[in-house]
């Protein structure tokens, strides 16, 4: 068993809260999380004309498929790993990377899943990739241990956001401003040195009778020294601080008009000791947790802001009017091993050293580096992946409704200008391996490996209705994208940026996303719903690769009532086109940034899921909260074709995607009791193909299925502090999560940590 008990110790954390319509209880009790599966509060964040559901409750009434999970859901198991949330969701698929959801590549119904690049990703409604439209890949996601809720919207629902329509959007929610004076720490300590503690807290005070003040602010510390053992010696872990803070004036001064005003500013810095370089196949099956002394140097330094103005108005009868003003701000420099020098064979890239070591035994012994090696100067590539990401923009949205002959309407309108860039300066230092340590033979200079500006301006706007006569629900909408897309490659010669060497690109998109879902509620409980929209995924800055089309179709059943929830969809999706962008963290073997046309694909599968109080029926003390979640997916592809994009290469018509499991079912099951609960949570993913193809998978090309089993359970001491403890992969599970983009990835192994909820 892989445990690395680093020190345990006592902890102190505050009390889980739970929140209604803007709106902070800190009143701590275990009993708040007892909520039945049909009442569930919504969520203080809420703003209509940003958001599709607020609870279960609220999903009930939409044409489509949409999920939410609140505080009190978040709390029962207190993840600080995104992945570990949303496997609770159907039709989510994710390839873990680093065990702790540091970058996480996340797909929604079989789109890519690569740094989540193929589906629409917002903080509090607000696009929250570094470049979302220039430079989509997702190397900053907000830390999901101070994320206070979760909104999944996939089916034409999803137009609403954009520009990723196909998949659908997840939306994050940060911590509300509190409705009075309250405080709450966090703080969870464990295996590896890892600790999790966030603090938050603030107050809200009347001014007057027409003016409301408040304040909140909110800290998180996070890190580990890492489940991985480097040889040699080593941190293998991360360390990150995430400070969020806010300042909201609520106006009553005009009557049958609520006016508020909310800033907010976060601030975010990382050092994570992390690698692109995986292990052999041979290595994975005797020491899955090893890293070769060839990743010592490798670590990422990043840091992000985020500022954000919301202004809203809400009639008391009539619209109610959102208006956001945003910036992001994101610095990188992932200081990683990129190439390895074999004596016969030259410069030979990560990926394919691991897929053929015997090929390359001069490269191999030199990211071994045993003692008594010392290879030739300049053998080892480490590439400075410096990038620095600007997105800012404006957006409002108006929701409207009337009612006409007896016929509610809700129309929603919103529009969107937006403007993002990413900035490339990268270079490459050389080192050789000396008796176990990697010493520098030679400093890079400052742009000379990649130097380029990709920006993007877009102009997006959105309209629906959704249109209420008796039984029947129905919802039109359409949403339209139009994006003017620049590169600027100064080229490697040229680091001053004279210009004497520039390309530039240019490239334009304009879209439209037209999308419509039906309802029909057979009785109080039972709904029935369809819908079909038109997908979209814009092509990149610079690239010659048409956009990415669907036609995507879904159909369920809900039911919903006291103590019990059921959902099924089906769904199909038909790619016109089909893109792959060449990354590093997609294994390159292709142009950074290149992206390639796959033609036709289709996608089809079902998603279900049931909750239920297993002792609802009965006089207990107890409840005993069962969830089931299960997807099914295929993923094909209708023609052949050969492509310089590893993760497909030659296809035949009717090869699988890689890395899209056929089956996904998470089962948690609790008791809880006024005073205390204990959970368990069981994850399964069935194996998976790294490579296109079909037919049985083979050895090389195989990502382990697993049964990953999770653990919590919490005590209340007092009114207000509660003891917890928590433990992921009790079984210490040994899998495999990933090949690319160089060799096998292990997941998390044991995790166990202990901590207090407090309440101040």
């Amino acid at each position: 068993m892989h445990t690395h008990y680093s020190h345990f110790r006592s902890v102190f954390a505050a009390a889980a809260f739970s929140f209604s319509w803007l709106q902070v209880s800190t009143a701590w009790s275990q009993e708040s999380a007892r909520q039945d599966v049909a009442d569930e509060s919504p969520s203080p964040l809420i703003i209509e004309s940003i958001t599709i559901v607020s609870s279960r409750n609220a999903a009930d009434r939409i044409a489509g498929s949409a999920d939410f999970l609140s505080a009190a859901d978040l709390e029962e198991f207190d993840y600080g790993d995104i992945n570990r949330i949303l496997r609770r969701l159907p039709g989510v698929n994710i390839q873990d990377e680093d065990g702790f959801g540091l970058r996480p590549n996340i797909g929604l119904r079989a789109t890519g899943l690569d740094r989540s690049s193929k589906i629409t990703l917002m903080e509090d409604g607000v696009l929250i990739a570094p470049a979302p439209y220039a430079a989509p890949s997702a190397y900053y996601f907000p830390h999901a241990a101070r994320i206070s809720a979760v909104e999944v919207v996939k089916g034409p629902s999803a137009i609403k956001y954009g520009p990723f329509t196909t998949g659908g959007a997840i939306n994050l929610f940060s911590t509300p401003v509190p409705e009075t004076t309250g405080g709450q720490i966090d703080a969870l300590f464990g295996s590896d040195s890892f600790t999790q503690i966030h603090a938050r807290g603030g107050n809200r005070v009347a001014v007057s009778d027409a003016l409301e003040i408040g304040v909140s602010g909110e800290a998180l510390k996070w890190n580990s020294d890492g489940f991985k053992v480097l040889d040699g010696g080593g941190n293998t872990g991360f360390d990150i601080n995430d400070y969020v803070g806010k300042v909201e004036l609520v106006s009553h001064h005009v009557e049958g008009v609520k006016q508020s005003l909310q800033i907010k500013a976060q601030y975010s810095n990382e050092i994570s000791n992390e690698t692109y370089l995986g292990l052999t196949d041979k290595d994975f099956a005797a020491t899955p947790f090893r890293r070769y002394r060839g990743s010592q140097r490798d670590q990422m330094d990043a840091d992000h802001r985020g500022y954000q103005v919301t202004y809203r108005a809400s009639f008391t009868e009539g619209p109610s009017v959102t208006v956001v003003a945003y910036r992001n701000e994101f610095e990188r420099d992932w200081f990683k091993l990129a190439k390895v020098a074999d004596p016969a064979a030259g410069k030979v890239s990560l990926s394919k050293l691991l897929e053929q070591p015997t090929a390359f035994p001069g490269a191999f012994d030199t990211i071994i580096g045993k003692q008594g090696f010392i290879s030739a100067d300049n053998a080892l590539a480490v590439k400075h992946n410096s990038r620095s990401y600007v997105s800012e923009g404006i957006q409002a949205a108006v929701v409207t409704p009337f009612n006409i002959s007896g016929i509610s309407h809700k129309v929603t309108g919103s529009f969107r200008y937006h403007e993002d860039r990413m900035n490339r300066f990268q270079w490459v230092d050389s080192f050789r391996m000396d008796n176990g340590t990697m010493v520098q033979t030679s400093a890079g200079i400052p742009g000379t490996d990649s130097n380029r500006i990709d920006s993007a301006k877009a102009w997006s706007g959105y309209v629906n209705d959704e249109i209420a006569m008796g039984r029947w629900t129905l919802t039109p909408g359409v949403r339209i994208e139009s994006i003017d897309f620049q590169r600027l490659d100064y080229g490697k010669t040229d680091p001053e940026r004279t210009g004497n060497s520039l390309k530039t690109k240019r490239n334009s998109v304009t879209a439209v996303m037209p999308g419509i879902g039906i309802a029909y509620r057979i009785s109080d409980p039972t709904l029935v719903f369809a819908g079909v929209h038109r997908g979209f995924t814009p092509p990149g800055a610079g690239s010659a690769a048409e956009e990415e089309t669907s036609v995507n179709y879904e159909a369920g059943v809900r039911y919903l009532e006291s103590g019990l929830y059921a959902e099924g969809i089906g769904f199909f999706t038909n790619y016109q086109n089909l893109i792959g962008t060449c990354t590093n963290s997609s294994g390159g073997g292709c142009l950074i940034g290149d992206q390639f046309d796959a033609g036709k694909v289709d996608t089809y599968g079902l998603e279900a899921t049931l909750g239920l109080d297993l002792a609802s029926a009965t006089e207990s003390q107890w409840s005993v909260p069962l969830d089931i979640t299960y997807t099914f997916t295929r993923a094909r592809f209708q023609s052949g074709f050969k492509s310089g994009f590893g993760p497909w290469g030659s296809v035949v018509k009717g090869d699988s995607l890689p890395y899209i499991p056929r089956h996904q079912t998470t089962i948690s099951l609790g008791v809880v009791d006024a005073h205390w609960s204990l959970r368990a949570s069981l994850n399964y993913v069935s194996k998976t193909r790294s490579q296109a193809g079909q037919g049985p998978i083979a050895v090389s090309e195989t990502v382990d299925s697993r049964a990953v089993v999770d653990l919590a359970g919490e005590i209340a001491l007092t009114e207000n502090a509660a003891l917890v403890v928590r433990a992921e992969n009790v079984f210490d599970t040994v899998y495999s999560v990933s090949r690319r983009p160089a060799g096998l990835r292990p997941g998390l192994p044991f995790l166990a940590k202990f901590g207090i909820k407090l309440r101040l």
